[in-house]
């Protein structure tokens, strides 16, 4: 992550200042989707009058159309999606026009910006911090990369630094500390045009990782410094947090299918029967009765459903090398950020694909941290099914669209509504590429 202090993007999101986690700021009913490369899972909450956030409606599909975070196939994603928002639909009897969705395409990066604004000697004001965020909105297309995230993570004022929000100081330059979150445009369309098919807009987007920390870290894990691995069917995703933000994300094209389809390659049986494999036996340590204890395993294409029968050890010896790709992976992105130091001693595993045994062991070894699975905290209404850690990301994402985790939200940063600002946004987009 280099930082450039001449250039800096537009925010589509400001972060801190910190909300109060149980403090929600919308109204009515609104819809979040979760697009996954192996699922897609819809909710539609609504906070209720006394603040708290409650799940009116919820849905889930097998993911199609998507591979490695990227949508392949309009067709096939539109149905998983649309069936998926449609269950949530019909349970919360409401009918979207919007939604918000989490961000794994178009090979999300992370960068840092610092930016320079002369206020001359007077008190720092509303308009100061908007032109700080917008001065580089021309600027914004970069290599055909779009920012989705503009997070402050610091004003300092003149030589006064670590300033959370600096309104009403008095200074001569406001300088501010920007982490951005970008992707490539192209994809940001697909995705767009996707959602069209669905009869919906795209509200906001949200990093993926980023919604998965709303709901699983705890407040003092954000302050302390915590890393959140999100380990998904196509692709993993970290995020690095200290002092209550987001410092650093990044991803890698890797997840749990990865892990299914080496299992139907190592053993000659069908992605179904892999998965089967994987769910009921895998594992990434070693036990003694492994070479003793044989398991049932189709032949792909043989007539008969031909069985052969392989011991636990062999299943157990395909998962744990790409595990430990995946792992490795994650520990090099993370030295290579130079947020090592900032990320604590702490890790949370949310998604899917954490919940294979053995995980959490392999990852404290490897990481050299404490490393415990994250689940969505308590969410009225929240379905059993949605409360593991496959969950984390749409509950998060049903977070943030109640109006957690952001912050000047009593700025108007544009002159405009909030609603309608990623509408404005695909504009942009389809005038410059």
């Amino acid at each position: 992550m280099a930082d450039n202090p001449r250039r800096v993007l537009p925010p589509a999101e400001t972060g801190p200042p910190e909300q109060e986690p149980s403090r929600h700021h919308r109204s009515g009913p609104f819809g979040v989707v979760d697009i996954g490369t192996t699922k897609v899972a819809c909710l539609i909450g609504r906070v209720e009058s006394d603040g708290t956030l409650r799940v009116l409606g919820f849905g889930w599909q097998k993911g199609r159309g998507l591979n490695c975070g990227d949508i392949v196939d309009l067709e096939g994603a539109e149905k998983a999606i649309r069936a998926c928002v449609g269950q949530a639909e019909d349970m919360a009897d409401v009918r979207l026009r919007s939604v918000t969705v989490n961000l794994t395409c178009g090979q999300p990066e992370s960068r840092l910006f610092n930016v320079q604004w002369p206020v001359g000697g007077r008190a720092v004001s509303e308009n100061d911090i908007r032109y700080v965020l917008n001065e580089g909105r021309g600027l914004a297309a970069v290599d055909g990369r779009e920012p989705i995230h503009v997070l402050p993570l610091n004003f300092a004022v003149d030589a006064t630094d670590h300033v959370t929000d600096p309104r009403g100081l008095f200074c001569s330059t406001l300088n501010a500390r920007l982490h951005v979150i970008d992707a490539a445009a192209t994809a940001l369309r697909t995705l767009e045009a996707c959602i069209g098919r669905c009869d919906l807009e795209i509200e906001d987007l949200v990093s993926a990782p980023y919604a998965s920390g709303l709901s699983s870290l705890a407040p003092e894990e954000r302050e302390l410094g915590a890393t959140v691995i999100d380990m998904g069917g196509g692709t993993t995703s970290m995020a690095v947090y200290a002092d209550k933000q987001m410092m650093h994300t990044a991803q890698i094209p890797m997840g749990g299918l990865h892990v299914t389809k080496d299992l139907a390659i190592g053993l000659s049986t069908t992605l179904i029967h892999a998965e089967r494999l994987k769910t009921l036996y895998g594992n990434v340590e070693s036990s003694p009765d492994d070479e003793r204890e044989l398991l049932p395993v189709p032949l792909m294409g043989e007539e008969d459903h031909q069985l052969a029968r392989v011991p636990r050890s062999m299943v157990v010896n395909i998962i744990r090398p790409r595990i430990e790709e995946t792992l490795e992976n994650i520990r090099d992105r993370l030295d290579s950020s130079g947020m090592s130091r900032a990320a604590g001693n702490r890790v949370v595993l949310t998604g899917g694909a954490c919940q294979l045994p053995g995980v959490r062991e392999m990852a404290a070894r490897m990481l050299s941290r404490q490393v415990r699975l994250g689940r969505p905290f308590a969410l009225r209404g929240l379905p059993e099914l949605a409360t593991g850690p496959a969950f984390s990301t749409a509950a998060g994402l049903l977070s943030w669209a109640a109006g957690e985790g952001r912050g000047f939200q009593d700025i108007d940063l544009d002159g405009e509504p909030r609603a309608g600002l990623f509408r404005r946004f695909v504009n942009f987009l389809k005038e410059r590429v």
